[in-house]
């Protein structure tokens, strides 16, 4: 993402505005996280006006112009990382009437502004986040198991899904395999033509294969058999960054295990995307081990983060796109409170496998310095109301 200076005025717990270009399809999904319903949004738009000639006859034709809508509504579609705004225009303009509906396509290479009345802390590291150069693609991962692969891009922000591949292996018959083994060849083969086109080694730190049984090892037996066949300097020169991992399936999901084996993160511990994954499991742990010092759901953390308890704090970044501001603001509120006691604040990508499972968990989790057995029995269901489903039959440590 680039900030453009000329345009850019904003201060933490005032307004403002700043101007962005998205130059990556993460940044997509950081503009989602940044525009909420009340902000202004100022960028190129195409609209379709009539004119009457005259002979009183009419012409349709599309031009294009700059609008500022008043922010009413955000969807983000992640698999074409497409972002659409709908609001009310808000500024004149020669084409679009006041109060006139409108959608704004963002794209990327596409400038856009964006204004608020309020810039948290929130909105603020987003944009320091999403313009920081090595926040790009960290990891790519090949999860898989026979005739199933999925070729996966683990971002800062997203686990991107490149390509899904499928294809019918024969089971391997008693003194009868030649077919199925043919198969396996022709699999592989595709997976290897999905990792050479959808990932870049000169940018991402590893590639992790996965997969149960031997399939995994059995792939990049073949795959280095190619680079040498083929003399792929390429591939060659980085066969040293694929990671072969334990997965129970070949299925999205196994992707959490493998992003938590022990040797994964160890190469991979300076990445965002490590980092969530360790201090989930960090969190489930102390859960079964020490359940007085690990909380999730909103009242419960809130109360830890008075007396200064949290150690780290877990947040969904869905909770701050909630539509009410007072929800939003009160989740703002909890970081700073806890970053002002000098605890950890990790904010998971509900486009991460491991910020899926901390949603399951209300998308509010916080592991404690010290144990709190008193707030054990708070009742957390009369918050979930004006949470916008965002604390849902929440509860703390020590629960069954």
């Amino acid at each position: 993402m680039k900030k453009h200076d000329k345009g850019t005025s904003m201060e933490k717990g005032g307004g403002g505005t700043v101007s962005l270009t998205p130059d990556q399809p993460d940044d997509m999904w950081h503009a989602y996280n940044l525009i909420c319903a009340g902000d202004k949004l100022k960028a190129a738009a195409v609209r379709k006006v009539q004119s009457e000639s005259s002979t009183g006859s009419t012409e349709a034709r599309r031009v294009r112009t700059t609008l500022t809508i008043d922010v009413v509504q955000v969807d983000f579609d992640e698999d074409a990382c497409a972002l659409r705004v709908s609001g009310r225009n808000c500024e004149e303009n020669e084409f679009v009437k006041m109060g006139a509906y409108h959608t704004l396509d963002l794209e990327m290479n596409r400038k856009f502004t964006l204004s608020k009345d309020l810039w948290d802390v929130i909105a603020l590291e987003r944009i320091e986040q999403a313009c920081n150069p090595a926040s790009h693609a960290e990891v790519a991962a090949v999860v898989m198991q026979e005739g199933l692969a999925y070729v996966c891009l683990v971002t800062e922000s997203m686990t991107i899904v490149r390509s899904k591949l499928e294809q019918n292996i024969p089971r391997k018959r008693k003194g009868v395999g030649s077919q199925h083994d043919k198969a396996m060849l022709r699999f592989y083969d595709l997976v290897l033509q999905a990792i050479l086109r959808h990932v870049r080694f000169d940018v991402v730190k590893a590639c992790i294969l996965a997969s149960p049984g031997f399939v995994k090892d059995k792939f990049f037996d073949f795959m280095k058999a190619y680079a040498e066949r083929a003399d792929n300097k390429v591939l060659k020169e980085n066969l040293s960054k694929f990671l072969r991992v334990h997965a129970s399936s070949g299925h999205k999901h196994a992707l959490k295990e493998a992003l938590g084996d022990a040797a994964v993160l160890s190469q991979l511990s300076d990445t965002k995307a490590a980092a969530e994954v360790s201090a989930l499991a960090s969190f489930n742990e102390m859960l079964h081990a020490e359940p007085e010092r690990a909380y999730y759901g909103y009242k419960h953390v809130a109360a830890a983060s008075e007396v200064g308890a949290i150690d780290t704090l877990m947040l969904s970044d869905s909770l701050f796109r909630s539509s009410s501001v007072a929800t939003r603001r009160k989740y703002v509120d909890l970081v700073e409170g806890v970053k002002a006691n000098n605890g950890r604040v990790l904010v998971f990508s509900s486009l991460h496998v491991s910020g899926e499972q901390l949603e399951q968990l209300t998308g509010v989790a916080a592991v404690l310095r010290f144990p709190l057995p008193e707030i054990e029995d708070f009742n957390d269901s009369s918050d979930s109301s004006d949470d916008d489903g965002g604390d849902q039959d929440a509860r703390g440590g020590g629960g069954g």
